[in-house]
């Protein structure tokens, strides 16, 4: 059998932690940041986890992660 292959665009946008769930980064912090608050703009720095219900799916596209 054939190893599985990876989608890369998915591998650069998704890490895993140590208790193997998927970290990425926020979106809306690329442009017009000017009328978002200062306090919005921060929260947005954080990695957030991937939800639950999308996991499975991920984890299928990116096997070796």
């Amino acid at each position: 059998m054939p190893k599985m292959k990876t989608n890369r665009s998915a591998a650069k946008r998704f890490s895993k932690t140590a208790t193997g769930k998927l970290r990425h980064k926020r979106s809306y912090k690329n442009h017009i940041l000017t009328k978002k608050t200062s306090k919005r703009i921060r929260q947005l720095r954080r990695d957030k986890s991937l939800e639950a219900a999308d996991e499975a799916r991920m984890k299928m596209i990116l096997p070796y992660l």
